[in-house]
């Protein structure tokens, strides 16, 4: 268990509620917090600079996982309403909410799917697939943003952590 004094050496929050959590119970070993609570810190600040660049094309999270689903599907870019949901981990209420608000804006169109006409299939419209690659292209130019300030080591040794980790609390997606 690291020591208080090179807990509070270090100079970010996390370090500081550290620090106190060990100085109040030394009996307890905080330094899971390091981890979780830097993750936690830092999932949500990239995740106010992700959504900037949604906005900026007049969407918003939610709306741009979506069409980024329905986009990475391929031609002809569409997908059930309830396979769009697993693909976006949302409720089938949420993703109906989004799917209302998409159709409006003439991004997406709902029709009878041609195989089981009981169903429903979500597919991007023109002006969604072209709002979409506007959309992908600053969003990877964002994220390369986010990330520049690493080291190229260190972003390849976080990305294999990150990985090994997931695969142990998250099933592997199911191939179509």
């Amino acid at each position: 268990m690291p020591s208080v004094e090179g807990i509070v050496e270090a100079v970010d929050r996390v370090a500081q509620i550290q620090a106190e959590w060990a100085r109040e119970r030394p009996d307890l070993d905080v330094s899971p917090q390091g981890v979780i609570g830097r993750l936690h810190r830092l999932a949500g600040h990239l995740t106010e600079q992700l959504v900037v660049v949604y906005r900026q094309h007049g969407l918003g999270e939610g709306e741009f996982d979506v069409l980024a689903t329905l986009r990475r599907a391929g031609p002809p870019f569409a997908r059930a309403p309830g396979e769009l949901a697993a693909h976006t981990m949302v409720t089938t209420g949420a993703m109906s909410k989004r799917l209302d608000r998409l159709e409006r804006d003439g991004l997406v169109r709902r029709t009878r799917d041609e195989g089981d006409g009981r169903g429903r299939v979500v597919s991007l419209t023109d002006a969604g697939r072209r709002v979409v690659d506007a959309a992908f292209a600053d969003h990877m130019a964002n994220e390369a943003r986010l990330l520049a300030d690493l080291d190229p080591a260190d972003r390849v040794a976080l990305e294999g952590i990150l990985t090994r980790w997931l695969a142990r609390v998250e099933p592997p997606p199911a191939q179509r």
